[in-house]
């Protein structure tokens, strides 16, 4: 951090300046956003009752000098403006000088700094403004500001504030989106001698979530990872069917600076349309990264609020991220059959104990049989290390036939790939296919069960009888190709079984996926879809006498750069004049009485740089259409109807949620059927 320098009053009034303490959730947000920018590993944040009594925050950043710790108590003192030019590109979350004047004003403040090219600390002591000591004092390096007694001076303050537990929890609300937008950050929040918070400061995004939202709320997430014209949006959203009733979830932070981004919030919830439920809102974690000339944060004195030079490639890129990474990443919602089986125990080569999962029962094993590897120890005879699940050898529950799907084998084959990269001597990788379970265990022959597995690394007996690879096969795809078309290569294609209640398609996928298709509901989205794809352009009916609409200027501006857009859903509009335009043509399934207040709704969506402009009346015309037209629960169809659903379904990544946002599909494991009949 450079020397603080007090801005000249030009440059001072360009700031939008105002009031930054306003509780105790303030104080903090400015005081951790000055450790950020000081280059902080590490921030440790310290509240009683909520903050009114008492606030500390430690970090280990670059200190204070001594003789800049005066001047940083004056306002509009700072390091990281020079001059007016510097506000054009602002790269710190702090810029404006007032915190700690604003905060020195109205409590009792305690700093103790040490920076790097000093040897002995300082202590500054300071009260309602005035200046109460100044002098060396031994202390680790950083700084460390305590606030006590906040407000103390201005009783007209105090008693707006609320009670201790709303302060803290604005507190808490705080320090959530601190440890969010900062991941690399190990964060310690202490309320009341509690730790409420720890973050590893890993980097790792995820991590951060985990230690602010909850397991259940991380492993239900999305990967978003997409950049449009410069633009990189990265982060997280939910999965459509772990939609939540409010958007308080919603967290957007711009050039790692938690905001209140309408543009974003938008984009957010129109990629999820049609995916999400009436009423549910997606929540997320997204970082969007963008060049610090094109946005403005020098717009609220809280700096929550920013502006966009172009808001159209920000909607864009947030807008065709999210919806990407919906299609990409689906995952039909597991259904628990709801028995439970008896807790087993896994041991792990330590001895240590913990509860039984599949996941962990394949994780120990991996774990054991490369660290025998990695020694050069012998498994048993079987060529496995010794069993690690303390349930009978003759139990279904073999280690070898835990990766019962593909995608559990790809999982291990990943986690092997990993472990031998960082290995001084190649280990040999799982085979792929295994020693699985297929089909039901009264289904195998005789002995099947008791039949020596293969050994670690090596060919089953069917594999044997594989042929070699030729020598002159082209070479294997690139990892990127291999991706893209993995789901189409090796994922098993849905095979028709029957139908339940003359309502649910049942279908399987492979050898251990049960699906339950709600024919409706999937037959509604194929239709919806079809009809939007027509866009109206075939019922499209023209007046005998041209409908004007008057608009606002920007609205008038927007539906004449866009009648391409309009003459696509079925409207034929012209100029004229006078913020007026004339719709000359129509679609068909409108009446002439909704044509107006649709053109105004198209218009204003075309204002806020939406993709899809069709308004709520065109939107319930399709989905009216569509469920109108689609079969019905309990219709008696024949098999030829319900396999071409699921040919459809495998096909178009669009049918996986109604038009209403309820769930095509939902899929049963078949551990699932296997806990229920005592098998596991």
């Amino acid at each position: 951090m450079g020397r603080i320098n007090v801005l000249d009053k030009h440059t001072a009034e360009l700031i939008a300046a105002g009031e930054v303490v306003e509780r105790p959730a303030s104080v903090i947000k400015e005081l951790v956003e000055n450790s950020i920018d000081a280059g902080s590993r590490t921030i440790t944040v310290e509240i009683m009752r909520g903050g009114v009594s008492y606030i500390r925050v430690t970090d280990d950043g670059c200190g204070i000098m001594r003789e800049d710790i005066k001047k940083a108590f004056i306002r509009h003192a700072t390091s990281k403006v020079a001059d007016e030019n510097d506000l054009n590109s602002i790269a710190t979350l702090g810029f404006r000088g007032e915190a700690l004047a604003s905060v020195g004003a109205v409590a009792k403040v305690e700093l103790m700094t040490l920076s790097d090219n000093e040897s002995t600390g300082s202590r500054y002591v300071i009260h309602g403004g005035e200046e109460i000591e100044l002098d060396s004092a031994g202390c680790p390096r950083g700084t460390t500001i305590i606030v006590r007694d906040i407000f103390y001076n201005v009783p007209a303050r105090m008693k707006f504030l609320k009670k201790d537990i709303s302060e803290g929890n604005a507190v808490t609300a705080v320090m959530d989106k601190m440890a969010l937008s900062h991941p690399e950050i190990s964060f310690t929040y202490i309320k009341d001698g509690k730790q409420a918070l720890k973050t590893t400061g890993d980097g790792k995004l995820l991590s951060a979530v985990y230690a602010v939202y909850g397991r259940d709320f991380a492993k239900e997430l999305i990967p978003v990872d997409y950049t449009l014209n410069g633009i990189t949006v990265s982060g997280y959203v939910t999965r459509p069917y772990n939609a939540r009733a409010n958007r308080n979830m919603q967290n957007f932070f711009i050039n790692n600076r938690y905001v209140r981004c309408r543009t974003a919030m938008v984009a957010l919830e129109e990629a999820c349309k049609g995916a999400v439920m009436v009423g549910k809102f997606p929540a997320c974690v997204l970082h969007i990264s963008l060049s610090f000339e094109g946005v403005d944060v020098n717009v609220h004195p809280a700096k929550t609020e920013i502006r966009f030079i172009n808001e159209r490639p920000v909607f864009e890129a947030v807008y065709h991220g999210v919806k990407s990474a919906i299609f990409r990443n689906h995952k039909e919602k597991e259904a628990a059959l709801g028995v439970k089986s008896e807790e087993k125990t896994v041991c792990s080569a330590a001895g240590q104990k913990t509860p039984f999962t599949f996941e962990s029962a394949k994780l120990f094993e991996m774990k054991n049989e490369y660290e025998r590897r990695r020694k050069g120890e012998e498994g048993n005879a079987d060529g496995l290390p010794e069993p690690i699940i303390s349930v009978p050898q003759s139990s279904p529950f073999r280690p070898q036939r835990l990766s019962d799907s593909q995608a559990e084998r790809e999982q291990i084959s990943a986690y092997f790939d990993m472990l031998n990269k960082s290995a001084d001597e190649p280990v040999a990788k799982t085979p792929e296919e295994g020693s699985e379970l297929s089909g039901s265990a009264a289904a195998e022959p005789d002995g099947a069960e008791n039949r020596p597995p293969a050994a670690f690394g090596e060919a089953s007996p069917d594999e044997e009888r594989q042929p070699e690879p030729q020598e002159d096969e082209p070479p294997e795809e690139s990892a990127a190709e291999e991706n893209a078309s993995i789901t189409e290569i090796t994922r098993p294609s849905l095979k028709y079984i029957g139908e339940a209640f003359n309502t649910y398609i049942i279908a399987q996928r492979g050898d251990d996926e049960l699906h339950f298709i709600d024919k409706h509901a999937a037959h509604e989205r194929i239709i919806y879809e079809r009809l939007r794809e027509e866009k109206g352009r075939a019922y499209s009916q023209t007046l005998l006498e041209p409908e004007s609409v008057l608009l606002s200027a920007d609205e008038y501006d927007a539906a004449l750069n866009n009648t391409e857009a309009f003459s696509r859903l079925g409207f034929e509009i012209e100029d004229f004049g006078g913020s007026t335009i004339l719709v000359r043509a129509y679609p068909q399934y409108l009446k002439i009485e909704d044509i107006k207040p649709t053109v105004e709704e198209m218009a204003g969506y075309l204002l806020e740089n939406k993709k899809q402009i069709e308004s709520e009346k065109m939107d319930w015309a399709y989905h009216n259409a569509a469920c109108r037209a689609a079969i019905k629960g309990g219709n008696l169809n024949t098999r030829e109807e319900l396999e071409e659903i699921l040919r459809i379904i495998e096909t178009d990544e669009r049918v996986r949620y109604c038009p209403h946002g309820r769930p095509v599909s939902t899929v049963i494991k078949k551990r699932e059927f296997e806990k229920m009949f005592g098998r596991v």
